[in-house]
């Protein structure tokens, strides 16, 4: 592409300089990879709101927001419960990793999640995948995700919004998701999720 490309437009200044300033209220914000699911009513509406919800959040910046992808349910049988609606958001936050988490819980609780069945559908999952490079066997908060290294669900949009991803301990997410495969997990090209205003 040469530079004179009329469709390619650089990002304004005042943009750049708005979301500096943005960045600027978080004093030595840390990274965090936050998964986002959902499979019950509007399901794209739901991820948006919690985005929204991620944003409105004191010490929080959402940095990203990956595409869409459709994904069956874990652990039961094929056709019982609709398909999940996956992204994934990265986010600059001031909370330490249990702050954070609480806030996932209420934005969950907000949206009339019910966590009485262990693979239960469900209208909305906040999970954090990772935070900065921090790994813990807290049973409450495990970092990175005890799972995310073997979720294509949770890989596909995370190197979507950072090729170059890492999870902590475990390698890299392109690696990651080349062993896993794509299986069961359709990006939905037709779906979009906004980056809060």
């Amino acid at each position: 592409m040469s530079s004179s490309d009329p469709t390619v437009q650089p990002v304004p200044a005042s943009v750049v300089e708005q979301v500096d300033a943005a960045d600027v209220t978080l004093s030595n914000p840390k990274r965090a990879v936050i998964s986002l699911g959902s499979n019950l009513g509007n399901r794209l509406e739901t991820l948006q709101g919690a985005i929204d919800a991620l944003e409105d959040t004191p010490g929080l910046r959402v940095k990203a927001v990956s595409p869409v992808y459709e994904t069956e349910p874990w652990g039961v049988e094929p056709g019982t419960q609709p398909s999940y609606f996956n992204a994934v958001v990265l986010v600059k936050t001031t909370l330490p990793p249990d702050s954070l988490l609480e806030r996932g819980h209420a934005i969950e609780e907000a949206f009339e999640r019910v966590r009485d069945e262990r693979w239960g559908p469900r209208t909305l999952d906040v999970d954090i995948v990772a935070y900065q490079d921090v790994v813990s066997v807290d049973p409450v908060l495990t970092l990175p995700h005890p799972r995310a290294h073997e979720r294509a669900f949770v890989l596909a949009p995370w190197h979507d919004v950072d090729p170059e991803a890492v999870v902590p301990g475990r390698g890299a997410v392109v690696e990651l998701l080349a062993a896993v495969g794509l299986d069961g997990v359709q990006p939905r090209v037709d779906l979009e999720l906004r980056l809060p205003e």
